[in-house]
């Protein structure tokens, strides 16, 4: 019995900004983030976790009941504790049985996520995993930080994966990378155990450009991390592709994370994959941390047959630092 990838369904709040109001156009065009859904200042992650299912048993007609473990990648859960994964197991009113868990990740989050459910389907501990990202970054970003604020969007998405008789592997090759020493590369500075908000008051900083941010906001150091993105995910293409036992003429579609329009312009090139078809589209979400990859699965499989999508790269990287990457059957991908 091997996991397979079934369904793909993803949430987006309603509230929409447009990036044409706070920035010039020939940085939206460099980014390629013309508008970003976010959310109120009432949503939660939960909230959007539990649209995105819900969502995702209407448009498949899966049944809640045979849900048997809960994987939710989120990076700012609704509280310290407990888990959030375990609130949205009451709020979509599945079984006491269902296992549920939080995975704290982020730009890489979808891919380490994929490696748990297919260590628990595999090793034949549950026969199916509901896999949720649910991203509320605007939350942590000042409003007057037009260096960050233009990039990203809010969202959840819903996965369905499950166990299935097959003769090979539909998710195989990881590979998993970190460097915790450039942690503060894309980093909030208050707000865990080592700095507490009570014990730290805000203060706020403004940068040459005039972006202003507090020490409870999101810091991100926009040329490190293209820097490391340029850097480390070549070397992570072409060791998922050796471990594979692939080349890049064998590949279908590459997925990547959607950081932005340059940056995936840019790895493209300098990963040699112009000749392999290769989403790069976040015009409408902006960048939705560990939910891009599968809010891109799901935005490619609504204009291309799953059946030319036998070999597809994943890859995710990011804060943390953090990166992964494998290779994915989608062919059996079931559509609306």
């Amino acid at each position: 019995m091997f996991a397979r990838i079934r369904a793909v369904s993803s949430y987006l709040p309603e509230i929409v900004e447009k990036n044409a109001e706070l920035i010039e156009r020939r940085v939206i065009k460099k980014i390629g983030v013309e508008e970003r859904h976010v959310v109120s200042k009432d949503e939660a992650a939960s909230d959007l976790a539990v649209k995105a299912a819900e969502k995702l048993f209407d448009e498949y007609k899966i049944n809640r009941d045979d849900i048997e473990f809960i994987l939710l990648c989120v990076q700012h859960p609704d509280y310290l504790g407990p888990h959030t994964a375990a609130q949205i197991q009451a709020r979509l009113k599945l079984s006491k049985n269902v296992g549920s868990m939080d995975i704290s990740l982020g730009c890489s989050g979808y891919i380490y996520a994929l490696a748990t459910a297919k260590g628990l389907i595999e090793t034949g501990l549950v026969k199916n995993v509901l896999l949720i990202t649910s991203s509320v970054y605007t939350k942590y970003i000042n409003a007057r930080d037009l260096a960050i604020r233009p990039l990203f969007g809010d969202g959840a998405t819903a996965t369905w994966l499950e166990a299935v008789e097959e003769s090979a592997e539909n998710i195989r090759a990881f590979v998993f990378g970190t460097d915790g020493a450039r942690f503060d590369k894309l980093y909030i500075p208050v707000g865990g155990s080592k700095f507490l908000p009570r014990d730290n008051p805000e203060i706020f900083e403004t940068d040459a450009g005039g972006n202003v941010h507090s020490n409870y906001d999101i810091h991100m150091d926009g040329a490190a991390l293209a820097y490391f993105t340029l850097h480390e995910i070549p070397k992570l293409i072409d060791d998922v592709l050796a471990k594979a036992k692939l080349t890049r003429a064998d590949l279908d579609y590459c997925i990547f994370h959607q950081a932005n329009k340059l940056i995936l312009e840019y790895l493209r090139a300098k990963a040699a994959l112009e000749n392999v078809p290769y989403f790069n589209d976040i015009s409408k979400s902006g960048n939705l941390i560990s939910g891009s990859v599968p809010y891109a699965i799901e935005q490619v499989i609504k204009s291309v047959a799953p059946a030319r999508l036998r070999k597809v790269l994943l890859t995710g990287f990011g804060v943390g630092l953090s990166w992964a990457g494998c290779v994915v059957d989608l062919s059996k991908i079931f559509q609306r």
